[in-house]
Formats: C-alpha cells, sequence, structure tokens
C-alpha cells in the first residue's frame, strides 16, 4: 500500500504592515442651507461620474492618456479641474476592480466546468477519494448535472467574450441595493425609503489630496481648528458664502481617533483625501480623512520568533489561540475568543474587530512579538459543483470573513507594535488533532480539535515540525544518536534531558528512611507465611517432660 502524497507547504513569511489610514467624524449642527448645499453638490457631482463612467466603459480596451484627457476636459467645465481629477480616478478605480471581479468568476466558472466534465465521465454510483470526486448517485442527477454544464459553459463563453472585448458590467450604487427593488417587503422598505437611499449611494463627495497644498487639500479643506470649506463647482458658485467660491459649514469636526496624526499631516501641508457621505437611516453626515503611509519595512522572520508565537486557528464563530514559547512549546491553556456573523454587515464587522482586539489584547500580555494565522482563501472551495450535497459545509466556509479578517488584523496589530506570521494551512487540523490534542488533554482542561490546530499553526510558524517528536534512532531508543526531541535542541539550556533514575524499587530499599509513609522499612514480604518474628528458636538437647 501506497503512501499518501502530500502537497507541497508553503513557507510562513510575515505579512506586510497597512498601506493606508481612513478616520471618520460626523458633521454635527448643519444648518438648513448646509444641508442643502450638500446635497446640491453630491448631485451635480454624482451625475458627472455617471457620465464618466459609461463613456470610460464604452472606451474599453481602447482607453488611453488622449481619451483619459478628453474626458477630463469636458468634465472640468461643468465643475473644475480637481473635482474632474478626482472623479476620472474614482472611476478608473472602478472601471479596474470590475475587471478583477470579471476574472475572479471567470476562474469560478472554469472550476465549476472542470468538476462536472469530471464527475459527468465517472460511472453512476461510482465512489470518489479524497483527492477525485466520484460519479453521481443516480441518472436522474446525471441529467441534471448535463443540463447545469451547459448552463455555465454558456455563462463563461459569454464571459470570457466580454473579456477580450473589454465590456464590464457596472452598477454604480450597487448591484445589491438595485436588486433590493424587487424585494422591498423583505428588506422592510417603502419605495420612497429605497429611492432616497439609492439617489444618496449615487452622489460624489470625495476629493483627493494634494502635497504642497494648503492643509493638504484644495477642494474639500479642513483646517487645524475642524472648519470645514468646499470648493464649490462652477454651475452651483453662486450659493459660496465666502470668497474664491468657496462654501464653510457651520459644523466643525475633531479626529477623536489619530488626531495628533491627521493635523500632523495637514499642518506639514502633506495629500489628505476627504469624503463626505450621508447615512440615510439615521439621517447623519459624517466625513472621512484618509491618508498613505510609506511602505513600512517589517521585521525579519527570525525576530518574530525570537519571543514565542500566538498560533490563532480561525473558524466560522470563534478564535482557538494558543500561546508557544520559542522551542514550539505549548505554554498555559487554550483561549477561545468568540464572535457572532449571523447579524447586518455593520454587526458583523462589529464582531470581527471586537474578538481581534480580544486576541492582541492577549497577545501583547503574553509578551510575544508576533500572532500566526492561517493564509486562507476559500475561493476555489466554495464551489456548488464540488460541494453540491455538502449544503452545511460551503455554509461554514461561506462565513469566515478570510479577507477582511486579514486586513483588518494587520492593520489593527500594527498599531499594539506586533507582526503577523501567515502559514500554509495544509494539513494543520488534522496533524494537530492527531498530535496535540490528546497529550494536552486533562480533567480541568479540555482540548478541542481547534486548539490542537492553533498549536500546529503556531509550530509552523516558528519553523518546527507539527508532530512532538521524531522517529528514535535504529540501534537503541535513547539519545546516542542525537537528541530525540524536536522541541529544543542540545545545546539549549534547560532542554529536556535524560530519564531521571527510578529510586522507589524495591532492590533500593535499603536508602528509605523510617518516617516515609505508605513506604515499607525492609523489603522482607508481607505476606504471613514470609513474615519475621521477633522469637528465636532453639532446640534443646533433653526430652521435656512432666
Amino acid at each position: 500500500m501506497s503512501k499518501k502524497q502530500l502537497r507541497p507547504i508553503d513557507a510562513p513569511f510575515v505579512a506586510l504592515g497597512p498601506s493606508g489610514v481612513a478616520i471618520r467624524d460626523r458633521l454635527k449642527h448643519l444648518t438648513t442651507e448646509d444641508d442643502k448645499v450638500l446635497r446640491l453638490v453630491g448631485e451635480h457631482l454624482g451625475n458627472l461620474a455617471l457620465l464618466d463612467l459609461k463613456a470610460r466603459c464604452a472606451d474599453g480596451n481602447e482607453h488611453s492618456t488622449d481619451t483619459w484627457a478628453a474626458r477630463k476636459q469636458g468634465l472640468t467645465a461643468a465643475s473644475s479641474s480637481r473635482w474632474a481629477g478626482s472623479i476620472t480616478k474614482a472611476t478608473h478605480d472602478q472601471w479596474a476592480l470590475s475587471r478583477r471581479c470579471q476574472l475572479a468568476h471567470i476562474q469560478s466558472l472554469e472550476a465549476g466546468v472542470r468538476t462536472l466534465m469530471h464527475r459527468l465521465s465517472q460511472p453512476v454510483g461510482e465512489k470518489g477519494t479524497k483527492r477525485a470526486q466520484g460519479g453521481y448517485r443516480s441518472k436522474g442527477e446525471w441529467f441534471q448535472k448535463t443540463r447545469r454544464l451547459h448552463t455555465l459553459e454558456h455563462r463563461l463563453d459569454r464571459a470570457r467574450a466580454d473579456r477580450d472585448n473589454g465590456v464590464v458590467h457596472v452598477v454604480r450604487g450597487g448591484r445589491r441595493l438595485l436588486n433590493t427593488r424587487h424585494n422591498l417587503g423583505k428588506a422592510q422598505l417603502t419605495e420612497a425609503e429605497w429611492r432616497r437611499r439609492w439617489e444618496t449611494e449615487r452622489w460624489f463627495l470625495a476629493a483627493d489630496g494634494e502635497s504642497g497644498k494648503r492643509y493638504g487639500n484644495e477642494t474639500i479643506r479642513v483646517t487645524p481648528e475642524g472648519e470645514v470649506s468646499i470648493k464649490l463647482p462652477a454651475p452651483l458658485a453662486h450659493h459660496a458664502n465666502t470668497r474664491h467660491g468657496r462654501y464653510v459649514l457651520a459644523s466643525k469636526i475633531a479626529f477623536a481617533h489619530r488626531g495628533a496624526e491627521w493635523a500632523d499631516r495637514i499642518t506639514a501641508n502633506r495629500a489628505v483625501a476627504y469624503r463626505i457621505h450621508l447615512d440615510v437611516q439615521r439621517g447623519r453626515w459624517y466625513l472621512t480623512a484618509s491618508w498613505q503611509r510609506p511602505a513600512v519595512k517589517t521585521i525579519p522572520l527570525e525576530t518574530a520568533r525570537a519571543k514565542g508565537m500566538i498560533g490563532v486557528d480561525t473558524n466560522a464563530d470563534h478564535f482557538a489561540a494558543y500561546q508557544l514559547d520559542r522551542h514550539g512549546n505549548p505554554v498555559g491553556d487554550p483561549h477561545r475568543f468568540f464572535y457572532d456573523l449571523s447579524g447586518t454587515a455593520h454587526y458583523r464587522d462589529a464582531q470581527i474587530r471586537h474578538a481581534i482586539t480580544q486576541v492582541l489584547h492577549w497577545a501583547k500580555r503574553c509578551g510575544v512579538a508576533a500572532i500566526a494565522i492561517e493564509d486562507l482563501d476559500f475561493t476555489a472551495e466554495k464551489t456548488r459543483e464540488k460541494h453540491g450535497r455538502k449544503k452545511r459545509f460551503r455554509q461554514l466556509i461561506s462565513k469566515i470573513p478570510t479577507g477582511k479578517l486579514k486586513g483588518r488584523l494587520v492593520s489593527m496589530a500594527a498599531e499594539q507594535g506586533l507582526s503577523i506570521v501567515a502559514v500554509d494551512p495544509a494539513y494543520t487540523s488534522q496533524w494537530g488533532a492527531q498530535h496535540w490534542q490528546k497529550p494536552l488533554a486533562a480533567p480541568r482542561r479540555k482540548m478541542s480539535r481547534h486548539d490542537a490546530a492553533g498549536i500546529a499553526i503556531g509550530r509552523r510558524a516558528l519553523g518546527h515540525p507539527i508532530r512532538r517528536r521524531t522517529a528514535p534512532p535504529q540501534h537503541h531508543q535513547s539519545d546516542g544518536a542525537g537528541h530525540r526531541t524536536v522541541q529544543a535542541d542540545r545545546d539549549v539550556r534547560g532542554r529536556q534531558g535524560t530519564r531521571p533514575p527510578v529510586t522507589e524499587r524495591a532492590h533500593d530499599s535499603r536508602a528509605r528512611t523510617e518516617t516515609t509513609r505508605g513506604t515499607r522499612a525492609t523489603s522482607a514480604s508481607k505476606t504471613v507465611r514470609d513474615a519475621r518474628s521477633a522469637w528465636t528458636w532453639v532446640q534443646d538437647p533433653l526430652l521435656i517432660t512432666g
């Protein structure tokens, strides 16, 4: 019987730190005129953004610097050169994002077609293996899958043709919100409420920063005192309440989070981008400031391993974390940090941030320099064709927010001075449960499969194999051919030494003291036949009679 062929395992690496910062504050105490001007500017620039996106999609692959300059020139007449630059840049970013999503959709369709073709080529009822799927269970299911194959092939051909022709399908305002129009009852919205939300999402009130300009932005300017002013587009310049066609809002902002860092940037006239948006449900206006950070050099992997590691296993409802020292030995008890991903998007995001905060605070208390996490990507594992009958499993892996979790964890860990080490997720749960779940289980410590996986992740990040011991030498089971443990090397002080001699044996009974409770004073047997007597036997020479 041949051994199972394992796939290659990628080496761990230190994840790059965040490249940007975004902070937000509410625009309070706005007057009626302020609200009116913001709505007019957002609606006017939103219409220009719609026209620019339409023109960019029409250009397709024929886009060039000349076509971009022509679009920007046309927008400048209806707004300003800076507003036109922000609109065209947002259009290019949205078109590029649509192209990336289009490629991911094509790859997903190709994976589904390959799976269907393979399973349809197998006999009906053929059992599959872990490495290859078998046939379908019945002729009826086989027939339905043939129809499914034709549907996917048609979608794939259409998607490939769109990509070759440079055609993308973009909905400004969001396709999800657009589809909500057909399910207002389920979304608990009226047509008027949906219309207000739809129009608001299609507004445009964002300005890119400019280094060297006053306070880092000429279009939306925020002074160190918190005064917010907007450069009005040319058709709306008559609404200005100050010089040079600017409108100053009555509200003043004060960023509570990273306020000092923001103030340092605008004082030095460094670029800061701003975005103003309206929350329709709450009826509140918000201002978001963002800027880029210089590329931060990550610490070497050996430095991250110097103080040990926290291994974190990501699950659908909790983080399973375990602390390991630099030799790969588990320290203390497992820790679990729970979260709930069943609510709205804002609620789920808050749950993830709260759980990550707990993990980071515990890591700081442990004194480690890095956290190990699996480099998860379930894009190839969510296909309906691969796990069609395993609906609960597909729902399980769909609930794990891999992309958002990694982004949140890296950015929040950087603020705490911690690094993130990403490891290959291959076999961590399987080998962790095999080598660590049972040995670490105790009456007062319950070990789950996820806790053991956290140990496996941490050991892989530290450069140690997941299994606890290597195979003993062939000639004898001692350290004659080298140290047998993988927790520490021979030159490490305090390593696991040889087995201490056992003194509690019968042939060492002379060395025991009589004060020891529960042990015999001598090595004599406790049976009646072998018990020693205090009497001495003496044979008399004459027979005594009387």
